[in-house]
């Protein structure tokens, strides 16, 4: 082979690599990012439960949703919802909140009761495996407002601030039969009903002006839950939580009874 028709063979061959790695990088890379990390925090934080580092496992599950709050921040901001950013999400999320919050009350205190605590313990991942799937399916049909049911960041969040609250205070509970398990058993219980039920919770607002402008008393809701929490720390936690649960609860509750007691036309 002569040596022009080398170099122009040498010459085409970079152009081709130059414009292959020239491509822009996708979108939905940025909030996978932040899913995965979500999903690496939930992992250490079972890491160090079973280590018997439970208070260091309980803040890593802080952070799995700090991250899991930043990739749905980034997916909007991007315009980067994807099926696949979907799915990616909902597996990380049974991880982190889910399975997590769960092996971590187990190892606090639920292992006490035996086949009745392993029960209990189970029900935030079982539940949160429907909650999700329900989720992902629901997302394919139609995005609303609203969560329908529980999210199940919200009830880890929840856990966790319990946990932090009262896992230096034990006495508080030397007067039940079973201990704090007493306080946990039904609240577990009722969070992981929640989940599954169709009680509608607040969605952070769309990052679009005439959205932001329709929904002024959402968002600035919203900056309250985010400055209590890093001001309050878990105290925060388990205010913002236990508001945000309860609303949703009470507007489910109001329309159902203005539902029974509208006059048929």
């Amino acid at each position: 082979m002569n040596p022009e028709r080398r170099l122009i063979r040498r010459k085409l061959r970079n152009d081709h690599l130059r414009r292959k790695f020239r491509k822009p990088i996708p979108r939905a890379v940025v909030p996978s990012f932040f899913t995965l990390m979500n999903l690496f925090c939930g992992f250490v934080a079972l890491i160090q439960i079973y280590e018997g580092k439970l208070e260091f496992g309980a803040w890593l599950i802080v952070i799995a949703a700090v991250f899991d709050m930043m990739d749905g921040f980034m997916a909007r901001l991007a315009n980067a919802n994807t099926e696949f950013g979907i799915e990616l999400d909902s597996l990380s999320d049974i991880v982190s909140f889910g399975v997590a919050p769960a092996f971590l009350f187990y190892s606090y205190s639920l292992n006490e009761m035996m086949i009745i605590g392993i029960i209990i313990s189970a029900l935030p991942a079982l539940c949160g495996a429907i909650r999700l799937a329900r989720f992902n399916v629901d997302a394919r049909i139609e995005d609303p407002d609203y969560f329908k049911g529980l999210p199940i960041p919200a009830l880890a969040m929840m856990l966790v601030a319990l946990f932090l609250i009262f896992q230096p205070n034990p006495e508080l509970f030397e007067g039940f039969k079973y201990g704090i398990n007493s306080m946990i058993m039904p609240v577990i219980l009722l969070l992981s009903l929640l989940m599954v039920s169709t009680v509608p919770f607040d969605k952070i607002p769309r990052f679009k002006m005439h959205h932001l402008q329709q929904n002024r008393g959402k968002v600035y809701l919203f900056v309250f839950y985010f400055i209590a929490v890093v001001a309050l720390q878990e105290y925060g936690l388990i205010l913002v939580f236990s508001i945000f649960i309860a609303k949703g609860v009470i507007v489910s509750m109001a329309r159902f009874w203005k539902e029974i007691h509208e006059e048929p036309v």
